[in-house]
């Protein structure tokens, strides 16, 4: 049965989809911007900031479905500037354990919702 997992900690959305859902032991993390969800305003101060906003989304998500990073089966990560991948690349490795990091791909793209530069969704085993 599909599982809609909200939770306040974490942007809503702003379209017509979940935050996340599970199924089967899995769960789909929806596409994350930098939106500090206690204000609703994007945190853009620089690319580091942003990445760790998105991350603390994601961890938001995770926390309530009751799992951590380390569960986190496949990210995928969209940037508006490839020449910004070091500098992503750093803060998210601050979240992933090197024994267990996730599979992933980063791909550079034309535009993010909102303009932002990094959205990053995730595949996640609950069981």
């Amino acid at each position: 049965m599909k599982v809609i997992i909200h939770t306040p900690n974490a942007p809503a959305p702003v379209g017509p989809y979940s935050q996340a859902v599970s199924y089967r032991g899995l769960m789909y993390i929806s596409g994350q911007i930098a939106i500090n969800p206690a204000t609703g305003e994007l945190v853009l101060d620089n690319i580091e900031a942003e990445t760790h906003r998105v991350m603390q989304n994601i961890q938001a998500i995770l926390t309530q479905a009751g799992v951590g990073f380390e569960n986190v089966l496949k990210c995928s990560v969209f940037v508006k500037d490839m020449n910004m991948y070091g500098r992503i690349n750093a803060v998210y490795a601050q979240y992933f354990n090197e024994d267990t990091a996730p599979a992933r791909e980063l791909v550079e793209v034309g535009n993010l919702p909102r303009f932002v530069n990094v959205e990053i969704s995730a595949i996640v085993a609950i069981d």
